[in-house]
């Protein structure tokens, strides 16, 4: 299957909106209290936010598209400046990547964070950070191949009310 990485366009914002839907429910299922639970307006409110992002100079949006079309998946990343609070400096950050799960194994996430990778370099990060689901095993094998290390533990509590 012939894939292309490119950037995402308005006419994706659909195809986004699913896969950020979807990346939402398996994160809702990973971890019920700690997530967002996926509602009606999820996929065109997803939509509307990797549409904002989409002209922004801080931010970036690549889709794999497959021979006619079809959106096989997509990365979100971002130019984060230096934060007290997460006692970093500046650093890209890659925020979402999904790929269908039918699409899975062809080495198409890998591509689009080496394409996330190379624009935030080219555009001043000293470095790039993600979180990834404590369960979430598949995607933390490919982090490590693509050469990322273990630096926080998010740990979770629910307050009694």
């Amino acid at each position: 299957m012939a894939i292309t990485i490119r950037r995402a366009e308005q006419r994706d914002l659909a195809d986004l909106g699913r896969l950020g839907a979807m990346l939402m429910r398996t994160h809702y299922a990973f971890d019920r209290q700690r997530f967002l639970a996926p509602g009606q307006a999820t996929e065109g409110g997803y939509a509307r936010f990797l549409g904002s992002v989409l002209d922004s100079e801080e931010g970036c949006v690549f889709v794999a598209e497959e021979e006619g079309g079809r959106i096989a998946g997509y990365v979100f990343a971002a130019l984060e400046p230096m934060s007290w609070k997460e006692l970093r400096g500046p650093a890209g950050f890659i925020h979402d990547i999904l790929v269908r799960e039918e699409a899975r194994g062809l080495g198409i996430a890998a591509k689009l964070m080496e394409t996330a990778m190379e624009w935030l370099r080219e555009h001043g990060a000293p470095r790039v950070i993600l979180w990834t689901a404590a369960p979430n095993e598949g995607a933390q094998r490919l982090f490590l191949r693509l050469g990322f290390r273990e630096t926080m533990i998010e740990m979770t509590k629910e307050l009694e009310r």
